[in-house]
Order: structure tokens, then sequence, then C-alpha cells
């Protein structure tokens, strides 16, 4: 039997991407729960794709994509369709796991750049 091939170790960008990504989630999840939200898990992996935070507020339960750029003007194009309905279809695979009966659900974005407040777009999936 063959060994399986090793993968390679992740380039200095992917690693720096990698850890740039960690701290935007951190960051999000901190002013999520100053905003109220209880955080049910973090960078969840589902056949359909990843979401990075499930977080809960009430009978809410928001499955959240996370975009952090290094000035406020990126942030404009960090999101696109294409990935909301990544999440979107992540979310509907684990809404099983983290919503209740009752329960409303929803897809939210939060951008974050330096020197400006983070930026929480509620519903952002309507598909």
């Amino acid at each position: 039997m063959p060994r399986p091939i090793p993968k390679p170790p992740p380039s200095p960008k992917r690693q720096s991407a990698e850890a740039s990504g960690r701290r935007g989630e951190r960051l999000a999840g901190w002013w999520l729960r100053l905003k109220g939200w209880r955080i049910l898990a973090r960078r969840v992996r589902t056949p359909a794709g990843e979401v990075d935070l499930v977080a809960k507020k009430g009978n809410l339960v928001a499955f959240v994509e996370v975009k952090l750029r290094k000035t406020a003007a990126e942030l404009d194009f960090a999101i696109d369709e294409r990935r909301l309905a990544r999440v979107a279809a992540a979310a509907e695979y684990l809404m099983p796991a983290y919503a209740e009966p009752g329960d409303d659900i929803r897809v939210d974005v939060i951008l974050i750049a330096p020197g400006v407040r983070p930026r929480h777009i509620e519903n952002a999936w309507i598909g």
C-alpha cells in the first residue's frame, strides 16, 4: 500500500492570512458579546463550507461571516454573493445542531478594519 504524501506546510503568506482571520474572528466575537450575544461556536466546518461564528441572542441564532481588511475602504469589497451563498449553505447544514424549535436564524456579516467600528450587517443573506 503506498504511503500518503504529506501536505507541505502552509506558505508564510497563508500563515499570516490565517492569523489575521483568527484575530478578526476574536474581535467579532468580542463585539457580539458586547451587544448581548452568546458565542456558541467558532470556525465550524461543514461539507458546504465554513461558518466563522455561531452566535445566539434570545431566540435568534446568527451564522456569522467575519472579514478583516487592512483599510476601511477595502471593506466594501470584502464580501460577495458567492461567499454569502456558501455561508448560507453551511448554516442550513448546521441549523439542527444550534437552533432549537422556535428559534429564528439568519446569516450576518461583520466587517472589521483598523480605526473604524466593526460593521455588523444583519440578515445579509436573503436567498
